[in-house]
């Protein structure tokens, strides 16, 4: 009996000990990302998720990081690097996490990185598909202020592409505002980005 309680404190010792690395590690990347040291966040996301493989988010970080540093990217060698290390780093992150609403909404802004860059050779393949990630986060998270607020900025970027007005979606972006107020997750380090956006969003709205 003594062995029994001893192995299971040791355990919960051993576990506890390796939730403590977790977050400083996550802590550390976060802040290195704070600082713009983009690829010092990314490399340190890395390693996480090396020791870490049955978590998610620090493949997701990795692959949001490269994501986001390659808007504005004109070097194609360099942005294809960075993307394709983005969608390897993502592919991972569903693996581990089906169905969820912010890897969907992480794939569909690596799409539109892609467009960004080259509109008339990715466009007419990957918008579409954006359009089906979008559809697939709303019906999984119909409430995640990140799922409406990505939503209406592509149904906003598609309607100005064909002269439309951008005006009915304004609503959906006060929505995701309200909800940014009161959405929370229980996960540590769970995506929180997003409310900052929606305000900038809907002061140039309908304009």
């Amino acid at each position: 009996m003594k062995k029994l309680i001893l192995t299971i404190v040791l355990l919960g010792t051993t576990l506890a000990n390796a939730q403590d690395r977790y977050s400083t590690g996550m802590e550390r990347a976060f802040e290195l990302w704070k600082n713009q040291k983009t690829t010092e966040a990314s490399h340190m996301f890395e390693r996480i998720a090396t020791a870490e493989p049955d978590k998610w988010l620090p493949y997701y970080y990795v692959s949001q990081i490269n994501t986001v540093i390659s808007f504005g990217e004109r070097d194609e060698d360099k942005l294809t690097g960075q993307l394709e290390k983005a969608k390897e780093f993502l592919d991972v992150a569903k693996a581990i996490s089906p169905n969820n609403p912010e890897l969907l909404i992480q794939e569909a802004l690596i799409n539109t990185a892609w467009i960004a860059f080259d509109g008339a050779t990715y466009g007419m393949t990957l918008s579409p598909k954006n359009a089906q990630l979008y559809q697939q986060a709303i019906a999984l998270a119909p409430n995640n202020p990140r799922v409406i607020l990505s939503k209406a900025e592509w149904d906003m970027g598609s309607a100005r592409y064909f002269g439309k007005d951008t005006t009915p979606y304004c609503k959906d972006v006060e929505k995701a505002l309200e909800l940014f107020a009161t959405f929370k997750s229980e996960t540590p380090f769970y995506p929180t980005w997003g409310a900052d956006r929606a305000k900038e969003v809907l002061a140039s709205c309908g304009k």
